[in-house]
């Protein structure tokens, strides 16, 4: 059953999102038209990403706890992880979305900007020695701006608070997948090639990464809601 481990974490985590995308007042599968383009440009920039930092070493999979299919060099739970994930994430965007329909987080969006972006520059350059580090944080540096140049502050309150709430089924399912529940890791990092500062299992680089990824499909879901005039009043 071990082999099962990475596929059960990727199927717990879709499951209460999948089950409740029709519920009546959310209606998350009506967004999906919206989804599901930004989700595939997305996942096909971070597979290759991730066939990247497999060839150099950066991570790789520890053959115990996936089904052993590959498809260019990655398990197929990684390739499911860039759709999975992302389906859940925004989904805890969207129910914020219609319980929080006064954007809490509105008035720190420019404050946030400010000072992270050019925090992740820094520590970019200062561990240019350290693959995961350097790259992670030049994207999500790069991925903020561009956002706020498309966007301004119109959509980031209601991002940080997505990305802090999804921070919490963030670090039980990453968690598990760093070693938290095994003896090994599912995804085993090299950590010459990371700070080596981990919270719980996790590595903090992690939570950039996984910041990117839904900053990404939410910038992407927005922009082509916006153009196919689904929900106009949402922002």
């Amino acid at each position: 059953m071990e082999k099962y481990l990475y596929l059960g974490v990727l199927l717990f985590a879709i499951s209460y999102p999948l089950a409740q995308s029709f519920e009546h007042r959310i209606r998350y599968a009506s967004q999906w038209k919206s989804l599901f383009p930004g989700m595939a440009i997305t996942a096909a920039f971070f597979i290759v990403w991730d066939l990247w930092f497999t060839q150099l070493g950066v991570w790789e999979f520890n053959p115990t706890y996936i089904l052993g299919f590959f498809l260019i060099n990655l398990p197929l739970e990684e390739w499911l992880f860039f759709f999975i994930v992302p389906f859940a994430s925004v989904f805890i965007y969207e129910v914020l979305i219609y319980f929080f329909p006064k954007d809490p987080f509105k008035p720190v969006g420019k404050v946030f900007i400010g000072i992270l972006v050019p925090l992740l520059l820094v520590l970019s350059i200062l561990h240019l020695d350290k693959w995961y580090t350097s790259v992670n944080f030049l994207v999500g540096a790069l991925a903020l701006t561009i956002h706020y140049l498309l966007f301004k502050e119109k959509y980031l309150g209601r991002f940080i608070f997505a990305y802090l709430v999804h921070l919490i089924p963030l670090m039980i399912c990453n968690g598990i997948l760093t070693g938290g529940l095994t003896e090994e890791p599912v995804v085993i990092y090299n950590n010459s090639e990371n700070l080596g500062i981990r919270i719980w299992t996790v590595p903090i680089e992690d939570l950039i990464y996984s910041m990117t990824l839904l900053l990404m499909n939410i910038s992407f879901l927005e922009y082509f809601r916006k153009t196919q005039t689904i929900s106009p009043n949402r922002g």
